[in-house]
Formats: C-alpha cells, structure tokens, sequence
C-alpha cells in the first residue's frame, strides 16, 4: 500500500480559455511555498508531475527541499480537451464539469481509466503535482462516481489516496474553494 498526495498546482497566471500552458501566478509561486513548507517534514518521497508548466512549477520548492527531481508523466496531465481553439476549450470544459464520464465518451474514459491506473500502480508513498478535473478523476475512481467533478478543490489543496490490492481509497479531500478552471 502507497500513500498518495495529489496537490493541485498552484494559481496559472491564465486559464484553461487563455492559454495552452500558462505557468504560475504571483499568488500560485507562493501557494507552492506553502505546500513544500507543509508537505516537507513527510519527505523526501517520489514525486510525479504532468508535463505542464504549472505544475513543475508548482512542484519545484519542495523538490528543491528534498532534493530530488519529479518524474513527469502524460497520465497524471490535464483532461484532453477536444479543441484547440481557447474559447471553444472553455466551453466544452464548463459543459464536461456538469456531467459524467459516460457523457463524455469512450477516449475520454480510457484517459480516465489510465489515470487511475497510473496512481494505483505508484510502488510507494508519493507526491502527484497534477490538475483540477484529473484529481476529481481519481477521487471518482476511488469512490465508484462518474460524476466528472466532486469537489472544487483550492490551488494547492492536497487530496491523500492509499492504494491497496490494486484500488483506490480516499484518506482525505483536499482544500475546498471557488475556483475557475475555465
């Protein structure tokens, strides 16, 4: 059994209708700090990120405080959203939070599902940098949900998982705020 944190990167500098790969904030660079600074004295563990900026960036403080590099993995990235004109993204994301997988259709599930998957198979207790909709995803997974979003989980909010004989379970829920991820 592993102990996963998943941390939801700090506040993007744009968002998901402004910009491919936006990097932090101001405010997002100093969410991070407070993550490494709370997150630190269980450490070091192995940490994973997705290959976007925000949450390399979001990682860094506390991979700096315990000297070690995150691995980044696609699985762990944000939900591939089926256009790439920014308005349109926002749209379709606002519409896909309000609805279930199944509604959202078979390529979307197995993103899902590889996710999911992706988590369970971490081999020991790790910190998971990764995005709003994809630890709603694991959080789903683990309670048997569809629901696309449970929670509005805060910039840097820290949701714990335990893996056990190839499952999920949810330790805690993240921070809860009003959050735009559009």
């Amino acid at each position: 059994m592993a102990t996963i944190r998943l941390v939801r990167h700090g506040q993007a500098a744009a968002g998901f209708s402004d910009d491919h790969d936006p990097g932090l904030a101001e405010v997002g660079i100093r969410q991070a700090r407070d993550m490494s600074a709370a997150l630190a004295p269980l450490g070091p563990q192995a940490m994973v990120v997705s290959p976007l900026r925000r949450t390399r960036e979001t990682a860094r403080p506390l991979e700096q405080a315990w000297g070690v590099a995150a691995t980044v993995d696609e699985r762990v990235a944000e939900i591939p959203s089926p256009t790439s004109d920014l308005a349109e993204r926002g749209a379709w994301l606002s519409q896909a939070m309000a609805g279930t997988w199944a509604d959202l259709g078979p390529d979307l599930q197995a993103w899902r599902d590889a996710l999911a998957q992706a988590v369970v198979a971490l081999p020991s207790d790790t910190v998971v940098v990764s995005h709003f909709i994809a630890i709603n995803a694991v959080v789903g997974a683990a309670i048997g949900n569809d629901r696309v979003m449970h929670l509005s989980l805060a910039n840097c909010s820290v949701t714990t998982v335990d893996t056990s004989g190839g499952s999920l379970a949810v330790v805690e829920l993240g921070r809860t705020a009003a959050t735009e991820v559009g």
